[in-house]
């Protein structure tokens, strides 16, 4: 009869236990969205329009920390290896910006719809960046 009870008292201890630690999260993620870092673009989407092969395809994507700790950009990917991204691997403090330089390859002539996936310790962690447009077979006048 003892161990009856004294298992009874123990199943209900933990639980308790385990319902008070399931509101925790939520609570601490509430207090830490105001405390960590924000990416804000400028512009999620470039457009180049008609561009003439092998043209510029160079575009900047800037970006600034709007949250309340450094943001450090992890991974910065595009969805193809025609597309190659830079940024600056160093923490941008709260307030400032900065910029991602995306370069794509105008050497094929055709329709241009690529993605910049960029990943980072933000309190909105991915954000999807575009490029589009048409690079031409022949020069544009």
């Amino acid at each position: 009869m003892k161990k009856l009870v004294l298992s009874l008292l123990l199943v209900c201890g933990v639980s308790f236990g385990v319902l008070a630690q399931n509101n925790t999260p939520k609570q601490e993620q509430a207090k830490q969205v105001g405390t960590q870092a924000v990416i804000t673009f400028d512009n999620l989407e470039h457009d180049y329009g008609e561009v003439a092969r092998n043209g510029n395809g160079e575009t900047l994507f800037t970006y600034k920390n709007t949250g309340k700790a450094p943001l450090v950009l992890s991974n910065v990917r595009s969805s193809c290896g025609c597309t190659v991204p830079s940024w600056s691997k160093e923490p941008l403090m709260p307030g400032q910006s900065a910029s991602i330089k995306v370069r794509y390859n105008t050497a094929n002539a055709g329709p241009i719809n690529k993605s910049i996936t960029v990943e980072s310790n933000a309190s909105n962690p991915r954000v999807v960046l575009k490029i589009k447009g048409r690079v031409l077979d022949t020069p544009k006048n």
